[in-house]
C-alpha cells in the first residue's frame, strides 16, 4: 500500500531536520515502525536512540512544518515524484547502500531509473579530445539500451548527458543541491532537454539547497549506487571522479576507466585506476564483455510448477516463462545479485528475448 498522506508528511518533516542523515533516519523508523510514531514518540526515546537532543527539539518547528508542506505542493505539480526507501518504487540497487538516501525527490519519469544504467563521470575541466570522448561512449551505451547517469556538472558530465541525447536515448541527472536551486546555472537548458527526451532529475536534498561543497561527494555515491557500472573518461589525480570510482567498488560496481596520454595530467586519475584493477575500456564492447561476464552463473532451480521453460539455455527467460516479474523478484528466484540480473537482462532486452511493461519483466515469443 503507498504512504499515506500523514506518514509522508511526517517522513519529509524527519528529512527535513538539521543534521539529520540517512542512518538516523532509518535507526528512528526501525525503531518505531513510522515516521508518524517517531514523531509522536518523547524526547527521551529520541535520546536512548543516541539522536541529538536539537533534532528531537526541532521536529515540532515551524520551519520544519513548513519545509514539508511546500515540498507536498510542489508534488502536485505533473512527473514530479518523492521515492520513500523501503517503498517499492525506490530503486532496489540504490536501496542495497547503507547510507541510501531516505528520500528522493524526482523530476521527470521515475520509472527509469529501475532500468540498467551506466554512469559516466570525469573531469570538470575536461580537454576537447575527452568531451568528445565521453559523448561518443554516451550516444553508444544509449544505443546499446542503457540508460547514461551522471551529475550534470560541467565538463564530461555535461558531455555524457549530450551523447545520450544525441542517440535519443534516456538519460539520468543526479544533482548536489535541490531540484529548485540547479547547478551549475549554465546548464539549465540541458536540464529540461533531459527532461523533455524522458530523463529524470534526481535529489536527496531538500527542494531549495544551494550549492554546498560537502554535499557534491555525498551526491557521488548516488551516482555509482543506481548503476550497474562506473565509466571514468578523464580524471586528474585529485579529481572527485576518483571519489565516485572507489565508492563504486565499494559498492561491489564494475569500474571502467579510458586510457589516455602519458603526458597529459588528465589522464593520470584514470591510469591509477587501471593500476588498481578498474577495466581498461577502448571501446564500448569492453563494457559490454565484462556485464556478459556477471552472467555466467549457475542456473537457478526451476519452479516445480508451470511448463517447460521458454528458453533452457537462459535460467532468467526460464522463471520469466510462467508469469511476469520484477528485476527484485528474479533476482531473488535466482539468487543472483540484483546488478547481475540487470545486466543480464539488458543483454536479453537487446536480442529481443523479452521486454518490460508495468514495471515488470515478461518474455517475448519468436
Amino acid at each position: 500500500m503507498p504512504l499515506s498522506p500523514a506518514e509522508l508528511e511526517a517522513r519529509l518533516r524527519l528529512h527535513a531536520l538539521p543534521g539529520f542523515g540517512p542512518r538516523r533516519h532509518r535507526r528512528l523508523l526501525e525503531a518505531f515502525a513510522s515516521a508518524s510514531a517517531a514523531l509522536s514518540a518523547p524526547a527521551a526515546a529520541w535520546r536512548a536512540l543516541g539522536l541529538p537532543a536539537a533534532c528531537a527539539e526541532a521536529r515540532r518547528s515551524a520551519a520544519v512544518r513548513q519545509q514539508a508542506a511546500q515540498a507536498l505542493a510542489w508534488l502536485e505539480k505533473p512527473r514530479r515524484h518523492l521515492l520513500p526507501f523501503g517503498e517499492p518504487d525506490y530503486p532496489a540497487l540504490l536501496a542495497e547502500l547503507d547510507d541510501a538516501p531516505p528520500l528522493l525527490f524526482v523530476e521527470g519519469d521515475a520509472a527509469i531509473l529501475e532500468r540498467p544504467q551506466l554512469a559516466m563521470v570525469g573531469s570538470r575541466r575536461a580537454s576537447k579530445p575527452g568531451l568528445d570522448t565521453a559523448r561518443a561512449f554516451a550516444r553508444q551505451l544509449a544505443g546499446a539500451g542503457f540508460v547514461v547517469t551522471s551529475g550534470l556538472a560541467l565538463g564530461i558530465d555535461g558531455a555524457a548527458h549530450r551523447g545520450a541525447l544525441d542517440a535519443g536515448g534516456r538519460t539520468v541527472a543526479v544533482l548536489g543541491t535541490g531540484l529548485r536551486r540547479l547547478y551549475p546555472a549554465r546548464h539549465e537548458t540541458l536540464a529540461a532537454e533531459i527532461l523533455e527526451g524522458g530523463g529524470a532529475l534526481l535529489s536527496e536534498l531538500p527542494l531549495d539547497c544551494p550549492p554546498q561543497a560537502g554535499n557534491f561527494p555525498r551526491r557521488n555515491r548516488i551516482v555509482s549506487g543506481l548503476s550497474l557500472g562506473v565509466l571514468v573518461v578523464e580524471a586528474g589525480p585529485s579529481s572527485g571522479s576518483l571519489i565516485t570510482a572507489r565508492l563504486a567498488a565499494e559498492q561491489g560496481r564494475e569500474v571502467y576507466a579510458i586510457p589516455g596520454s602519458i603526458h597529459h595530467p588528465g589522464a593520470r586519475g584514470c591510469h591509477r585506476l587501471i593500476r588498481d584493477g578498474a577495466i581498461l575500456v577502448e571501446s564500448i564492447e569492453h563494457i559490454l564483455e565484462a556485464l556478459r561476464g556477471w552472467q555466467n552463473l549457475a542456473p537457478p532451480p526451476r519452479s516445480q510448477a508451470g511448463p517447460a521453460p521458454l528458453d533452457a539455455r537462459h535460467p532468467l527467460l526460464a522463471l520469466l516463462h510462467a508469469a511476469p516479474q520484477t528485476s527484485e523478484e528474479l533476482a531473488l528466484a535466482s539468487g543472483w545479485p540484483l546488478a547481475r540480473v540487470l545486466a543480464a537482462l539488458t543483454e536479453l532486452e537487446l536480442d529481443g528475448k523479452v521486454a518490460r511493461e508495468g514495471g515488470r519483466w515478461q518474455g517475448c515469443a519468436g
